[in-house]
């Protein structure tokens, strides 16, 4: 038999996946900020397409949050 569909701490799980995200993000950015110079131009390019993909993740993240919130006042 399948589980139910218990969707009550959804929200509270993206909030942590949003929260995880921006902690990736911002380590990235400082990882950046402080070996600019020692790592190379490939690596640097990697690091900064990862986090344009976690910044397009973190507002996906969100729009999810608002649709959840919709759903519970329905």
């Amino acid at each position: 038999m399948a589980k139910p569909d218990d969707r009550s701490d959804n929200v509270r799980k993206l909030q942590d996946s949003i929260q995880n995200t921006i902690l990736k993000f911002r380590e990235g950015q400082d990882y950046l900020s402080e070996h600019a110079d020692e790592i190379s131009g490939e690596e640097k390019h990697q690091i900064e397409e990862k986090n344009a993909r976690r910044l397009n993740s973190i507002s996906g993240f969100r729009e999810e949050v608002k649709d959840e919130a919709s759903d519970r006042q329905q």
